[in-house]
Formats: structure tokens, C-alpha cells, sequence
């Protein structure tokens, strides 16, 4: 499809509205400019996500927010900051699920127009490595909460994408902003290199 006004609705947190980073190397500022460079018509997307939010704020702030459905495009990255906080895990599959199951309203009740990416593992940034802090526990803790993640994009039919495992890869991992912690608009142009193909597919639907 070729029209710019194919909506882009992405849901999530400090790793959706790009902390630390301009606007246009938020990724998914860079993806609308690699779509439209592919040819593929899309709008500018509607971020709503904020540093720090968790599954439960996402909610609340799309209870508030203004949406023009259908989206053709929906993603949803949420869930670093309930691992960070030490939210329960079972919460986060019941509240995961249940924004999940908005995006697809958003979406025009089309599971095939949603894009569900994994939680990046802020384990394997310097940040992680300050004292009291375990890179490894925070790893595996990372991987609990994408495997929920996985499991209920299957189940709803959408698709998942995984980017954890770029943000884990040593040529890569170093690519941040001056917190030590947030990914740099180079780490998130090559987590493009997993969305980008996927988002694709799902526009021509």
C-alpha cells in the first residue's frame, strides 16, 4: 500500500520515546524515515510512552490519550521498569495481555497489524555493572519477562519481534547515550534491522 496516511501508533516507554536521544533518532522516527525512503506510505507515528512506565502507567496514559483507530501499524514495548522495580511476574502477564489486547482494538481488531518487541537487556550496559547490581540475574530476569511477552503475542496472533538479543551483542551493546544505560540512535537504527523487515510485511496487509 502507498499512502501517507497509514497510522503508526507506538506504545511503550523510555526505549519507544527515546530517552536521551533527538526526536528523529527515536526508532520510531527512523523506521516512518526508512519506510517512506522504501516506498512505503506511512505517517508520522503517535508515540505514547514516557521514561519509567510500566505496564500499569502505559495503561493509565492510554486511558487519557486521544487515538484515531484504525492504526495500521501498532507496536507495544513494555516492561523493563516492572523487572526494574521488582513488579511480579504474574502482574505483568495479566497487564501485558490486557494492553495488548488494545493495541489489536487500536488496530482495527486485526492481531496481524500489531508488532509486540522484546524487552532490551539493560544487564550488558555499564550502567548495570555499578555495585549492587548483578548483570547476569538482571539477564535472566529480562528473558522471564520477554518469554511472557512471546508467549502472549502467539496466543493473540500478533507478531514479536526479538531485539534483546542486539542489545546483548558486543558490537552493539557499547551504542548509548551519556547515561550509560539508554541505547544511542545507532543501537536503535540496528534494532531497525529486526523491525523494519516485519513492520514492512505488516503495511502491505
Amino acid at each position: 500500500m502507498q499512502d501517507a496516511d497509514h497510522r503508526f501508533l507506538a506504545l511503550g516507554d523510555s526505549y519507544t520515546i527515546g530517552e536521551g536521544v533527538p526526536e528523529h533518532q527515536r526508532w520510531p522516527s527512523q523506521l516512518v524515515a526508512r519506510l517512506r525512503a522504501a516506498g512505503v506510505g506511512i505517517a508520522d507515528p503517535q508515540i505514547v510512552a514516557c521514561t519509567g512506565w510500566t505496564t500499569d502507567e502505559l495503561g493509565a496514559a492510554m486511558d487519557a490519550a486521544q487515538f484515531q483507530r484504525p492504526y495500521a501499524l501498532a507496536t507495544l514495548l513494555i516492561g523493563v521498569n516492572n523487572q526494574y522495580r521488582g513488579r511480579p511476574l504474574d502482574e505483568y502477564r495479566e497487564q501485558f495481555r490486557n494492553l495488548l489486547q488494545r493495541a489489536i482494538a487500536l488496530a482495527g481488531d486485526d492481531p496481524r497489524h500489531v508488532l509486540v518487541i522484546s524487552i532490551p537487556d539493560w544487564g550488558a550496559t555499564p550502567f548495570a555493572r555499578r555495585p549492587g547490581r548483578d548483570p547476569e540475574s538482571i539477564a535472566a530476569l529480562i528473558d522471564g519477562f520477554n518469554a511472557v511477552a512471546h508467549e502472549a503475542a502467539d496466543t493473540q496472533g500478533t507478531c514479536f519481534v526479538d531485539i534483546t538479543a542486539i542489545s546483548r551483542d558486543p558490537r552493539y551493546r557499547h551504542l548509548l547515550v551519556a547515561d550509560d544505560l539508554h541505547p544511542s540512535g545507532a543501537q536503535y537504527a540496528r534494532w531497525l534491522e529486526a523491525i523494519e523487515p516485519v513492520a514492512a510485511e505488516i503495511l502491505t496487509r
